[in-house]
């Protein structure tokens, strides 16, 4: 295994990546390359790249890519690393999420991620330390394990698998240094990041039938435009006979969902009449229809005060809770010890709705919940009005360019929480370029808008500020 070859293939990578090597003054990077002799007798023998200001020898700061080889054919270490003079430029760089999402997929169970990349005084796990394979440079990781935020190890860099698990971390490191500028280089990024970055398809209303007939109560959970209620009506379609809809909002009250007494307004005299709510007709109805799937959807559960509104019947809401003893008056005259097996329902809730109370634990152990996430919508590919979108039903397309570009700032600089705030699919569909571009000035940028005035996503201001200036020249800053 040649290392000169391998230094030659990464310096090649990086200028298909947009690294621009021919400007003396303005370089992209600084190679270092410490692969003497007696370095490679496990005496901290490494090359690789490290930041443009940095100088060619000693002493370094900030991200480098690093890879540590070996002449003796056996397992070198590939690695993001940390000059051992710590941070100088990189430190909000390294608190940025996506960094550590991105570099996540590029290992696998003979890597490590550090879940916090500006942590320069933790060593790696005793898996990468200790392991068998990497007896022989063992010195070597031992003397930089505190900068090392991710690595992986690769049996044969002058692979076919070798080199695009190393073409992987140089194009992650172009994205860190934000080489790329144009179309092809940001290509040539994406189809070395491609093998590693590929979801399994899986087909969400399926396993939400299945875990619906499992688990009989579930929460359907995600950001606004996913789909959550048009995939309750679908499931609840396909897996019952006859469905119940109800959305709570933040009056909805034991009455209007279980029972109480209204104003008879058909009599003169001030008369009352009792009233059933939802889950009351919903549940009737399947006591006195037990060969029939019924399902109550619930619309936005959490815009409720869940305890005003379940009340007692909080209780019943075990999946499989055998026949008790206790008894749960519904309404006058009906009472149950438990849920009928054929009774089922489905909910959704907003997780970008910061305005509602976190849903208490008691709750979460009675149902089961199913994140659904914004995601590309497949159809035939094709250019509306010098625009790449995707056709799907009728005279509808799915603008892929726009949510690509709101999902790559929201990957980047989101935290966990954050990304439940980001846009879903529904907000990309239009039927021409014109409804499209409305759909961002008149409801994601509001959106977005709203979100920085909160304090949330701060770090991405510029990039959203960027985005909205090019697409609907329209700027977040007055």
């Amino acid at each position: 295994m040649s290392i000169e070859n391998i230094r030659e293939f990464i310096k090649a990578k990086a200028v298909q990546f947009g690294a621009k090597t021919d400007n003396e003054f303005n370089k992209p990077y600084v190679e270092r390359n410490n692969t003497g002799q007696e370095a490679l007798k496990d005496n901290g023998a490494y090359f690789g790249f490290i930041h443009p200001e940095e100088e060619v020898s000693g002493p370094f700061h900030d991200f480098s890519l690093t890879i540590f080889p070996n002449d003796q054919n056996k397992p070198w270490l590939i690695c993001l690393g940390i000059g051992s003079s710590g941070f100088k430029n990189d430190y909000e760089l390294a608190t940025y999420p996506g960094l550590r999402r991105l570099f996540t997929k590029l290992t696998d169970e003979r890597g490590f991620c550090k879940s916090d990349f500006s942590d320069i005084e933790t060593g790696l796990p005793k898996s990468i330390v200790g392991s068998s394979e990497l007896q022989h440079i063992k010195n070597t990781i031992k003397t930089y394990t505190k900068v090392l935020p991710t690595c992986q190890i690769v049996d044969d860099p002058e692979s076919e698998e070798g080199k695009q698990v190393i073409s992987a971390f140089v194009a992650g490191y172009a994205k860190l240094r934000d080489w790329p500028s144009n179309k092809g280089h940001r290509k040539e990024i994406s189809e070395a990041l491609e093998p590693f970055l590929k979801t399994e398809t899986k087909d969400e209303e399926i396993e939400i039938e299945n875990l619906l007939s499992e688990r009989r109560y579930i929460v359907l959970q995600g950001p606004p435009g996913t789909g959550k209620t048009r995939m309750a009506k679908s499931v609840a379609d396909k897996i019952g006979k006859k469905t119940f809809f109800t959305q709570f909002h933040a009056e909805t009250s034991f009455s209007d969902f279980i029972f109480g007494i209204r104003p008879d307004n058909a009599n003169e005299k001030l008369l009352y009449k009792e009233y059933l709510g939802h889950f009351t007709k919903a549940l009737k109805y399947a006591v006195e229809n037990s060969r029939e799937k019924v399902i109550l959807i619930i619309d936005e559960i959490n815009r409720a005060n869940l305890s005003n509104v379940l009340g007692p019947i909080f209780y019943l809401f075990e999946h499989k809770m055998n026949v008790s003893d206790v008894e749960i008056e519904i309404s006058p005259n009906f009472k149950v010890n438990k849920l009928p097996n054929n009774f089922f329902v489905i909910a959704t809730m907003n997780t970008a709705d910061r305005s509602l109370a976190v849903v208490d634990f008691a709750l979460r152990r009675r149902f089961a919940w199913y994140t659904m996430t914004p995601k590309i919508i497949d159809g035939s590919s094709k250019r509306l009005e010098n625009v790449s979108v995707n056709k799907i039903t009728g005279g509808e397309f799915f603008f892929k360019e726009d949510f690509a570009a709101i999902e790559e700032i929201f990957n980047w600089y989101a935290s966990s929480t954050e990304l439940n705030l980001q846009p879903g699919e529904g907000y990309f569909i239009a039927e021409s370029e014109i409804e499209m571009l409305n759909r961002i000035k008149y409801e994601i940028f509001p959106l977005i808008k709203e979100y920085l005035q909160e304090g949330l996503l701060r770090n991405a201001k510029e990039e959203f500020n960027n985005y909205f200036s090019s697409r609907i020249n329209l700027s977040l800053f007055e």
